[in-house]
């Protein structure tokens, strides 16, 4: 598990727009398993790195019609789309189609990260986030997440904090 803040082969797009910020963050390196793929990435993150689950957050992207924008709620629950919706004014929002998700996100599914997106989405953080010292979220590929400060991320996305999970 390193920590490390250097580009080269650990560098993503995510971890370009941290370093550009001049934002403090650290590297988790895991390697991904596909035995896990029923369970999800990321509570087979919290598994490896031997965090709690709660802290650990996954980036989903969701179509409000005119626009795309991104929740970002802990692995172990799940995304509450009408709290998205009223978060960013919407009516409604269903989850965004996955073909869309990757081409505007400029990632594969299982390691959207919520910095470096090729299109710029509103962000909305789950508000338990805020409990925590630092929140991993995807750093833009799978078994690769960024460690970093609920607000360090609130500040570098512009986003916002509602509460936006289920169990």
């Amino acid at each position: 598990m390193g920590k490390s803040h250097h580009s080269g082969k650990g560098s993503t797009p995510a971890t370009v727009q941290l370093e550009r910020a001049g934002t403090p963050f650290h590297i988790y390196e895991y390697e991904h398993s596909r035995d896990h793929m029923d369970s999800g990435y990321g509570l087979e993150a919290a598994m490896r790195l031997g965090f709690d689950a709660g802290q650990i957050f996954k980036t989903l992207m969701a179509d409000i019609g005119a626009e795309r924008v991104i929740g970002i709620v802990p692995v172990n629950g799940h995304l509450d789309l009408k709290a998205l919706a009223a978060a960013v004014g919407a009516k409604k929002a269903t989850m965004a189609d996955p073909a869309l998700a990757q081409r505007e996100s400029g990632y594969v599914l299982g390691g959207i990260s919520p910095f470096g997106q090729r299109t710029r989405h509103r962000t909305v953080l789950d508000d338990s986030a805020l409990a925590y010292d630092e929140i991993l979220v995807s750093g833009g590929k799978r078994g690769f997440d960024v460690g970093l400060s609920p607000s360090d991320l609130l500040t570098v996305l512009d986003a916002s904090t509602a509460h936006l999970r289920t169990i």
